[in-house]
């Protein structure tokens, strides 16, 4: 995904405003020669000012364009193996088609290298490499869109699998905090409910599962919630020796 830019007028838009107010002083000045010879060369300039700056934008959305096109055909190769688990091609690619890692680097501003950074997070994570997994999904930024929640989900995988219970649980509830759905968000909750768990924190466990038979009622993952919210409760009043199995 490129990255999000400013608003900004539309160059027709601009080039109309922009020479309105020279040719209403060229109209005032036709009965004196003089005065129009004055104005004669800044006129001719600021016209072709005006081509230039249309001519610079024009080439720089074209080109913009076809680098995104470029670099989603380069992208399509890489998650073709990602989907079959070839994960060394999909992250490093070959000397036909480049691969993940150099694709983030190649088309960093666009979409393509957004969603490689995404990728190469979930080859990593599949690999086991959680820490290479989190520094590639900590860099995807994608804008506004439901990729970010589940960017976020992941990386609470990578630290749940570190054991580093904390940032697993930080991770979940940016997933649940951005942009709440029926779909997806309550399998984050289901997953901070797990963090709250492993990390002896059985009180909050109980209230998250809790927050899914509310907020959620017809979610798939709605029985498995009454059950294991009921296993919590018994571990509140009863902690468990050891920490319960994933």
């Amino acid at each position: 995904m490129s990255k999000t830019k400013n608003k900004r007028k539309s160059p027709q838009n601009s080039t109309t405003e922009f020479l309105e107010s020279p040719e209403r002083l060229a109209d005032s000045l036709m009965d004196t020669d003089k005065l129009l010879k004055k104005y004669q060369y800044p006129l001719i300039g600021a016209v072709v000012l005006i081509l230039l700056i249309i001519g610079g934008v024009y080439y720089y959305q074209t080109s913009s364009v076809r680098a995104e096109a470029n670099a989603q055909a380069d992208l399509y190769p890489s998650v073709y193996y990602l989907g079959m688990d070839s994960l060394n091609m999909a992250l490093n690619g070959s000397s036909a088609y480049p691969g993940f890692l150099e694709i983030t680097e190649d088309y960093s501003s666009s979409n393509a290298g957004e969603l490689a950074h995404f990728y190469a997070g979930i080859a990593f994570l599949k690999q086991g490499k959680f820490q290479e997994a989190i520094e590639e999904l900590e860099s995807f930024n994608p804008g506004d869109i439901i990729l970010q929640a589940r960017a976020y989900s992941l990386i609470g995988d990578a630290y749940l699998e570190l054991k580093d219970y904390p940032s697993a649980i930080e991770y979940y509830k940016k997933a649940i905090a951005y942009k709440p759905n029926q779909q997806f968000t309550p399998a984050y909750l289901m997953k901070l409910a797990l963090a709250y768990e492993l990390s002896k924190s059985y009180q909050e466990a109980v209230d998250t599962y809790e927050r899914i038979l509310t907020d959620y009622p017809t979610s798939a993952v709605l029985l498995d919630a009454k059950k294991y919210k009921a296993r919590a409760e018994i571990w509140v009043e009863t902690p468990p020796v050891a920490a319960p199995a994933e």
